[in-house]
């Protein structure tokens, strides 16, 4: 077993791209497949069975969405993870890559190290059964849908939802080692939060990798949002350089938290899918 190799499918019609991508992961000890057209992508994510999926979305024919569209509602191709490589950048974009199953996001020109990480990162959660976010260990995938099936099931619940917005500004700028102690310390200071003023019983884990869900009664709701809040907020400006601090204070794209409380009950839902779409775009 330890001479099978993972399988890595790049669909991306950037020749000079896609020729980069598979030499450098081969070094990395991967077996790669290459097509160029999101159909072929398609076909071949049915043929190879790769362990992973890099998929741009600008195609020349149907476009990298649709690919994860059709690899989400196949059998056989729906647990297939999808990293979208991508020069767009706008918030909706990523929200609906997100939204479609994707795992991961990463915009052109980027950093080869960071897409190896992300990669290696995306594979290891896979292979884990997606039980935990390898940069801040809170739950994630399954163990986050598990938590979720619950509560539709127990019909009543309350939540704080916490995103990072702007973090992949952040990351183009300081590079993916910052942006994941970004994360790492984020999370930290809500795991911190929520043993000071929560229950034991209580659940953080990961919708996203930069969006929150936290599973709290409903008399610790209001508090526990305010707190979180308020110290998140007080802790970004440290996340920057002293130099950029004021440059960066006065930017659109600047970090910012956001974090809202869902009262319980709110809604009807009738499956875990539905549930994590609405809780993303409240969020977003």
């Amino acid at each position: 077993m330890a001479d099978v190799k993972l399988k890595i499918l790049v669909v991306e019609d950037d020749l000079d791209v896609a020729e980069m991508l598979n030499a450098y992961f081969r070094v990395q000890g991967y077996e790669v497949f290459t097509v160029n057209w999101g159909e072929d992508g398609v076909r071949a994510c049915q043929t190879v069975n790769p362990d992973l999926v890099v998929l741009d979305i600008r195609l020349p024919d149907i476009d990298g969405y649709e690919v994860a569209r059709r690899l989400r509602t196949d059998r056989r191709t729906q647990d297939v993870p999808i990293i979208f490589l991508t020069e767009k950048r706008d918030r909706d974009d990523r929200l609906h890559g997100l939204e479609l199953g994707a795992d991961d996001y990463i915009t052109k020109p980027f950093d080869i190290q960071e897409l190896r990480l992300r990669v290696r990162n995306t594979l290891q959660r896979a292979t884990q059964g997606s039980l935990n976010n390898p940069v801040s260990e809170l739950p994630d995938g399954a163990l986050v849908d598990e938590k979720l099936h619950d509560l539709l099931r127990a019909g009543k619940w309350s939540l704080i939802l916490v995103s990072i917005i702007n973090l992949d500004v952040f990351r183009d700028a300081y590079g993916f080692v910052a942006s994941d102690d970004v994360l790492r310390a984020i999370s930290l200071m809500i795991k911190n939060a929520m043993r000071e003023g929560g229950d034991p019983d209580e659940f953080v884990g990961h919708l996203t990798s930069t969006d929150f869900i936290l599973v709290v009664s409903p008399e610790n709701l209001s508090a526990l949002q305010q707190l979180i809040s308020k110290r998140l907020e007080q802790s970004l400006d440290y996340f920057y350089p002293i130099k950029d601090r004021e440059r960066a204070a006065e930017s659109s794209n600047r970090l910012v938290i956001k974090v809202i409380e869902v009262p319980s009950g709110r809604g009807r839902f009738n499956d875990v899918d539905t549930l994590k779409k609405e809780l993303l775009r409240l969020i977003h």
